[in-house]
């Protein structure tokens, strides 16, 4: 009987943002299932859009055992303190210790995590495992696109894999990969040659988006280019916002030969060099883009959607900024809602008036941004909801949300979704619980970047980018680099860093 340890653990971390993971929000999850141990991983895990329910499947039709550790993830924020790395790290390696014989270890990984004492999570992560193990059994890890890929995850690892969709409707997909090539290692009892790239710019997320231009071509031809001589090949554009010298894009191959993986990264190294011009695009201004948003809108017959990007609890902002909802305030937007905007005292307040009532808020604003601020305003109590749902579309892939205590507020014929824990607004449930139907809006506003494409591209009129103060700038060139490599460009076709360290 084939025996394999399994466990996860995810975090991507924005090391500008205000506010660091604790342990308290693994255990929670935020947006994710809650933390897991041993059986209960199963459970947690089953039937739902992350790679470890994807592995399961295909290693209950191999007839594998699987021997569960622990399942956890936490919203994107700053570093992951020492406490929280250090106690789920733990139990990670001490299970694969105590589990007997192996003959392989499966991680559910996301590979952008920086915490308080070590700059590379996951690296450290599997140089752990690694040591445990020994170097003749199989260590495969599935991974983020966002991931920012390092020298010691790839010595450390025999496979690494990584979702190729944003939004990321191919996690569990991602997870079923990892498990195929596992079985492939297993089998073959080869182990394959890598390769490993890292072009020389940081590429903004919101031109990640794998459904537009460039991404949409290049891992159509990266897909071409698997096959019997290159099984697995990967690119993840990396995310931008981690202040260490391998933060940034990555392409990771392995071959039959050492020739076979070098041709396929190089193909796809040189495929991103060209697009370099293509890794940028219009972002607009709060009031400009609710003034375009309101103009389209009058002649739309679906809702005009905008991504307030720079907010997004996707890539470690509190979601919690009042720009965008100042906006839609200042300029009289109609039929126009925005979310979530994650303010457990407001939510409170909220639930102690009761529908129907009018209170007065300082609403949100209370992360620090520089240029925000709580929205000192009255607004009318429209609905209250416990904050638990279950979010079908196609990111969140059914996942049972929680986000605390929540309303719906209203000042003239703007709605605010309000709430109490943050998760990126990537599923149209999320307006829906509080009693707004997306589909009747005239705007919508998301606190997301990319990944509520996936349940509201179908609905929308148009979706353009908006630039509100937070805490992931859309321009990845406004960030206080300090540790970068020298030679890598801090926005395509900007200055390396070593030209903007020295100004």
């Amino acid at each position: 009987m084939t025996r394999i340890a399994i466990g996860g653990f995810l975090h991507e971390t924005n090391t500008f943002a205000p506010t660091k993971a604790v342990y308290d929000a693994f255990v929670h999850g935020g947006g994710w299932p809650p933390m897991s141990l041993g059986d209960a991983m199963f459970q947690a895990t089953d039937n739902i859009n992350v790679g470890m329910s994807g592995f399961v499947d295909v290693a209950r039709q191999q007839g594998w055992t699987l021997l569960p550790t622990i399942w956890c993830a936490a919203s994107p924020s700053a570093h992951v303190t020492k406490d929280a790395y250090e106690r789920v790290a733990k139990v990670i390696v001490d299970g694969i210790a105590a589990a007997g014989p192996l003959d392989a270890v499966y991680l559910d990984l996301h590979g952008a995590m920086v915490t308080e004492h070590v700059d590379d999570g996951e690296g450290e992560l599997l140089a752990r495992v690694r040591k445990v193990i020994g170097n003749g059994i199989p260590l495969v890890v599935s991974l983020d696109l966002h991931a920012n890929v390092t020298p010691a995850m790839v010595e450390h690892a025999d496979a690494l894999v990584a979702y190729r969709t944003y939004p990321h409707v191919d996690m569990a997909d991602t997870g079923r990969a990892a498990a195929r090539h596992l079985a492939l290692l297993l089998t073959s009892k080869q182990r394959f040659a890598k390769a490993f790239r890292q072009p020389p710019f940081l590429i903004p997320i919101s031109w990640q988006c794998t459904d537009i231009e460039p991404c949409k071509s290049i891992y159509a031809r990266l897909a071409a280019l698997e096959s019997d001589a290159v099984p697995t090949l990967s690119f993840a554009p990396g995310f931008p916002a981690a202040d260490f010298p391998d933060c940034g894009p990555s392409i990771f191959a392995y071959g039959r030969t050492q020739a076979d993986a070098d041709r396929a990264a190089d193909t796809i190294a040189n495929l991103i060099a060209g697009h370099e011009n293509d890794f940028d695009g219009k972002i607009y201004a709060p009031d400009e883009g609710v003034r375009y948003a309101m103009d389209r809108a009058r002649r739309a017959s679906r809702p005009m959607v905008i991504a307030d990007t720079q907010d997004n609890p996707g890539a470690g902002g509190d979601s919690d900024t009042t720009g965008m909802l100042r906006a839609l305030v200042r300029n009289g937007a109609t039929k126009a809602a925005i979310g979530v905007i994650v303010d457990p005292a407001s939510a409170d307040a909220a639930h102690r008036a009761g529908a129907g009532n009018t209170i007065k808020l300082a609403l949100g604003g209370k992360s620090g941004i520089p240029g925000d601020a709580p929205f000192e305003e009255t607004f009318t109590v429209e609905k209250v909801s416990d904050g638990k749902f279950i979010a079908p579309g196609p990111y969140f892939g059914g996942s049972r949300m929680n986000l605390g205590p929540s309303a719906c507020l209203r000042i003239g014929d703007v709605r605010v979704v309000v709430g109490s824990r943050k998760s990126q607004l990537a599923d149209q449930a999320m307006f829906r619980y509080v009693g707004i139907e997306p589909t009747e809006q005239s705007i919508l506003v998301n606190k997301s970047s990319v990944h509520f494409r996936a349940d509201f591209a179908p609905i929308a009129e148009e979706i353009i980018i908006c630039a509100a103060p937070g805490a992931m700038p859309a321009d990845t060139a406004a960030l206080p680099w300090t540790r970068l490599r020298p030679d890598m460009r801090v926005k395509p076709n900007g200055p390396t860093f070593a030209q903007t360290s020295k100004s």
